[in-house]
């Protein structure tokens, strides 16, 4: 029997501690689907989703980041045009000037009224549910 299962990934919102505002980090995608992204990726096997969420803000932003809560998880089938994945959201904080590597186009850094429109995958909504968490207090509800 052959298993379809959806396939892990992790998106860490990056807060830039040592700025006013904390501004958030986000990557302009070298790779289909293009447009700006909050970095991530993929769950390496044998590798727990903090270690991943490490590892992709580094590799995407240059960025030693200290995860600070798991924000939410989002596994809309159609949150990824490529397959059905799923992603551990991570809220963290870094200081420093980032880097665009990896498959990162480019770099931008964001305060809430700058995101851009052009979103990649479900990251319009991840932004919003952060920022209604950031001014509210509110957490995503369980759709």
């Amino acid at each position: 029997m052959t298993h379809r299962n959806p396939t892990p990934t992790v998106d860490i919102i990056i807060e830039l501690i040592d700025r006013p505002q904390r501004p958030i980090v986000l990557i302009e995608r070298l790779n289909p689907p293009h447009g700006w992204a909050i970095p991530g990726g993929f769950v390496d096997y044998g590798e727990s989703v903090e270690t991943a969420a490490q590892r992709e803000a580094e590799e995407e932003t240059g960025l030693r980041v200290e995860l600070i809560d798991q924000f939410y998880v989002y596994s809309d089938p159609n949150r990824d045009p490529r397959q059905h994945t799923l992603s551990v959201v991570f809220l963290a904080t870094a200081q420093g000037d980032p880097k665009a590597g990896d498959d990162a186009k480019n770099f931008g850094i964001f305060e809430p009224w700058q995101i851009p429109k052009n979103l990649c995958f479900d990251h319009d909504r991840i932004l919003q549910d952060y920022l209604r968490y950031r001014h509210y207090a509110q957490r995503p509800r369980l759709s």
